[in-house]
């Protein structure tokens, strides 16, 4: 299944823009005051090993506290800003996203993949913004998106909500995503200001993407099943892409683990 490039936005006016641009500042006023955390780890090798550590892991560990780049959701975002909205359904907040929920019963298949982001608060140096929640969503390994997609139209697996521990921490069990046609290796998140609020687009208070390591990638695409990402990896680049081109540094995952044993990646994600 061939789909359109992930990189549709909508141009709703500068009216929009700017209410929008307001309305997240106060948010994130009223959120300052949390705890402080970092989130470090280690880049892999394509042969699936675990080496150092990547000094690219994010803009804070750097001594930095800048927001994580604004990103579109794409035209895949299952949050009720373009067509379905998974937010509302029981079942969504959980940590392991692989199986469908409600009356779907798909399992997507694909190396086991951990996510895990730290929400920092800018307005407070940085520090944990503990009690915020993240909506996360990818691909599956042939880059088909549930509940849009032809192939899986009727599956919502792949997608999740949790709420920020006192760390500032989330946790996905997940699968590796495909590449497809025109975009380098990516997940989505939203994040917002709470779990109570975590039910529609319209209270999130930040959109981004999260970059995943060209040689963690070819040591998943050179497994079965995931046959299609290695011709579309061979076409894209990490600084051609049409949402990392700007700038990837904050964007890019670190990597640990190994084909057999399953990845983590890990990425400090300032709000």
């Amino acid at each position: 299944m061939r789909h359109p490039h992930d990189d549709d936005i909508f141009d709703r006016g500068l009216q929009f823009d700017m209410s929008t641009l307001l309305e997240r500042r106060r948010i994130l006023g009223l959120l300052a005051g949390a705890g402080v955390a970092t989130l470090v780890g280690c880049g892999s090798d394509s042969t699936g090993t675990t080496p150092t550590a990547s000094a690219a892991s994010s803009g804070s560990a750097a001594g930095s506290c800048a927001e994580i780049p604004e990103e579109t959701a794409g035209p895949y975002p299952g949050d009720g800003s373009n067509g379905p909205n998974i937010l509302s359904q029981s079942g969504i907040v959980r940590s392991d996203i692989r199986s469908s929920i409600g009356s779907a019963s798909g399992t997507a298949e694909g190396v086991p993949l951990t996510i895990e982001l730290t929400i920092q608060d800018t307005s407070a140096n940085c520090s944990a913004l503990s009690g915020a929640a993240v909506y996360l969503w990818h691909c599956d390994r042939e880059g088909n998106y549930s509940m849009y997609s032809e192939a899986i139209a009727g599956e919502n697996y792949l997608r999740g909500v949790q709420e920020t521990d006192s760390s500032g921490k989330v946790s996905f069990t997940s699968i590796f995503p495909a590449c497809y046609a025109g975009r380098w290796p990516h997940v989505h998140f939203e994040v917002y200001p709470s779990l109570a609020k975590a039910t529609t687009a319209d209270n999130k208070i930040a959109t981004s993407q999260l970059a995943l390591p060209k040689d963690t990638c070819d040591a998943v695409y050179a497994t079965d099943g995931y046959s299609q990402s290695v011709r579309d990896l061979s076409e894209v680049s990490l600084d051609g892409d049409n949402i990392f081109s700007d700038g990837h540094t904050n964007q890019l995952g670190t990597v640990t683990g190994s084909v057999p044993s399953g990845f983590t990646v890990t990425l400090a994600v300032p709000v």
